[in-house]
């Protein structure tokens, strides 16, 4: 406790030395590696280390370049200091962490990156998901998540962590061998979870009902269906193995296909400026515009549909309140490199069965 007190003084002091900080927290991990040696990188990780909550993750969705003030840890909202890995939570800490501990071997640091290791496969479902909340908080967060690539973001993480890749190189062989169990736990949710249609294999939901596993509700806007984004974290995922087996070669090379089946044409996503002075986006026609897909394919029909706040399924994001139409992504083209460059490279080497 001495020690670690003694760490935390120190760290504090040089918080304040930096207190303006030039690095953003979504950008603390595309440093270069000789800034995670220094002062702005100590502080941040001093910073890091005190928002860790009892069970060893993070919250989301708070700036940790600066410590937490006195509000922040009074505040008892569930989804305001909870562990999660939604958003990015706890994933982008131990990858700040492993960069820092590379850089300077900070034993304080390596303690409180291996609490966060443990955190993720204590996370796990035995089906090999992970909800979205852990400890579980009743509702939807415990559904299986890849909405947002929760789940994506985990796997990449322990799969790092198990090849021992950089900057990982300084994890336990146990806790590597634990982590690679992990991951293909992960991998086996992943193919069991991957919609079938007429007995076609097709895409992925944001969520998955961790007991029947099939797609599910998250929030009024967000319905069970085929995902036009999510489903494209996935696929990059199963690409990344290195020596896939034909059971996830056969998953890429349909999911992709069923990606390419739903792509939308002639239509593009316009801004306006309505009389109130607001921006306002809405679908148009157009001809010449680039392909672009859904979030949400309905289940069956493969039809584009959208869900604002009132539950309600649409099949014209017009219909969409303008909060909602003008706070979410309905419509993107989250696939279009995948299409055009990394599928190709990869189908390359691992022909359809």
């Amino acid at each position: 406790m001495r020690a670690r007190a003694k760490w935390l003084v120190l760290g504090w002091a040089l918080v304040a030395s930096v207190a303006a900080a030039a690095v953003r927290w979504n950008e603390v991990n595309r440093q270069p590696d000789n800034w995670y040696a220094g002062a702005e990188a100590r502080a941040i990780a001093t910073s890091v280390l005190a928002y860790q909550t009892e069970q060893g993750a993070w919250p989301k969705n708070t700036d940790m370049t600066q410590p937490p003030s006195a509000a922040f840890l009074s505040d008892r909202r569930f989804d305001h200091r909870a562990s999660t890995i939604d958003n990015g939570g706890t994933t982008t800490q131990l990858q700040f962490l492993a960069r820092f501990i590379q850089a300077t071997n900070d034993a304080e640091a390596r303690r409180a990156f291996d609490r966060g290791i443990e955190y993720l496969l204590r996370a796990q479902y035995e089906s090999g998901g992970w909800p979205q909340y852990f400890p579980l908080i009743k509702g939807y967060y415990t559904h299986i998540t890849y909405n947002d690539n929760a789940m994506i973001n985990v796997m990449l993480l322990l799969d790092a962590v198990a090849q021992g890749r950089k900057p990982m190189g300084f994890v336990a062989a146990e806790v590597r061998a634990r982590a690679a169990t992990a991951v293909s736990k992960g991998i086996a949710c992943i193919l069991r979870t991957q919609v079938k249609q007429e007995g076609k294999l097709t895409a992925w939901c944001a969520q998955h009902d961790e007991t029947t596993f099939e797609p599910a509700w998250a929030r009024n806007f967000e319905p069970p269906t085929l995902s036009g984004s999510e489903s494209v974290g996935i696929l990059r995922f199963l690409m990344s193995i290195e020596r896939p087996s034909p059971e996830v070669v056969t998953a890429v090379h349909a999911g992709v296909a069923w990606l390419r089946s739903v792509a939308i044409t002639g239509l593009r996503m316009e801004s306006t400026r309505t009389p109130e002075g607001k921006m306002d986006r809405r679908a148009v026609a157009d001809a010449n515009a680039p392909l672009i897909w859904a979030r949400f394919y309905e289940l069956g029909t493969n039809r584009p549909v959208y869900t604002g706040r009132d539950k309600i399924i649409r099949y014209s994001v017009n219909e969409i309140e303008a909060e909602r139409r003008n706070g979410y992504a309905y419509l993107g083209d989250w696939p279009a490199t995948l299409l055009a460059k990394d599928y190709p490279r990869w189908s390359a080497r691992h022909p359809q069965p």
